[in-house]
């Protein structure tokens, strides 16, 4: 079965995905750069311009959610 054909079988956009061949192997040895570097640097620009950046209110206080807290003895509660 084909990449695209399989994305399409669970309603993805399969024709309309970019898909980048690459080995991040080779681009972290320095060999072979047309799969190695070149691959990744094609991979970051693909997914700059497929994935929209969100909407975000700068001109309000930052919110983070909380997942955890950890109480160490001597330091308080992280």
């Amino acid at each position: 079965m084909e990449i695209r054909e399989l994305l399409s079988s669970y309603d993805y956009p399969g024709d309309d995905i970019p898909i980048i061949r690459g080995s991040a192997l080779h681009a972290m040895n320095g060999t072979q750069p047309e799969i190695g570097e070149n691959s990744i640097r094609a991979l970051i620009a693909a997914v700059d311009e497929y994935i929209p950046t969100p909407a975000r209110a700068v001109d309000q206080p930052f919110l983070m959610p909380v997942e955890d807290v950890f109480s160490i003895s001597g330091r308080g509660t992280v």
